[in-house]
């Protein structure tokens, strides 16, 4: 089995139902995640699916979870159990939150190293989050379907690494707005209420 120093893992199996649509599939926003690992340093990367399956970047693959429904752990759960093997540290990134980029995931994967650690923006938690190879097993046992990584980071000691001055970080639940024919991008992204969408990719 060959080992990969860093495995970089978009989660994008929820059916989006307050926005409308499943979010892989909003223009540009899978793209966008994918390339934030990719150039921020995840040689590989890897896409959870579950509600639509649309094509995928060249060289990424794509990792169904059958239980998409359940909620974002469900996700998590399946895409680590997938990556994390071949990993030396998986890093973890959502589909909705288009506007981190690249120098987001550069900086926490440097200030991280081999340790947790996950992007916070003006201390609040977002993503992406770093998990080393001696965190996978414990993190995997811990999961619920309804929770992502969030309850195993709040018992653990990692690092947090601000990147407000890259991006906000929000994911986004609702569309954009159109005002007399214009398509504005005022909507405050916020965070689902846990249990109000069964499936959606809510923050790790």
């Amino acid at each position: 089995m060959v080992v990969t120093d860093t495995v970089g893992l978009v989660l994008a199996a929820g059916a989006g139902r307050r926005y409308g649509m499943p979010k892989i599939l909003v223009p540009g926003w899978l793209e966008r995640a994918v390339q934030a690992l990719h150039d921020g340093g995840c040689p590989a990367v890897r896409v959870v699916t579950g509600a639509a399956e649309p094509d995928l970047p060249a060289g990424v693959e794509g990792i169904h979870c059958a239980g998409w429904e359940g909620g974002i752990g469900a996700s998590l759960r399946t895409g680590l159990a997938a990556v994390g093997p071949e990993a030396g540290r998986v890093v973890v990134h959502v589909v909705d939150c288009p506007d981190v980029g690249a120098d987001v995931v550069a900086r926490v994967l440097t200030a991280a190293g081999d340790r947790l650690a996950r992007a916070v923006f003006d201390g609040r938690p977002g993503h992406p989050v770093v998990l080393p190879q001696a965190h996978l097993a414990p993190l995997l046992a811990s999961l619920t379907d309804a929770d992502g990584a969030g309850p195993y980071l709040r018992a653990h000691e990692h690092l947090t690494v601000e990147c407000a001055d890259l991006a906000t970080g929000q994911d986004i639940d609702t569309p954009p707005v159109t005002v007399a024919g214009h398509r504005t991008d005022t909507d405050t992204p916020r965070r689902p209420v846990a249990g109000t969408e069964p499936g959606d990719d809510r923050r790790a």
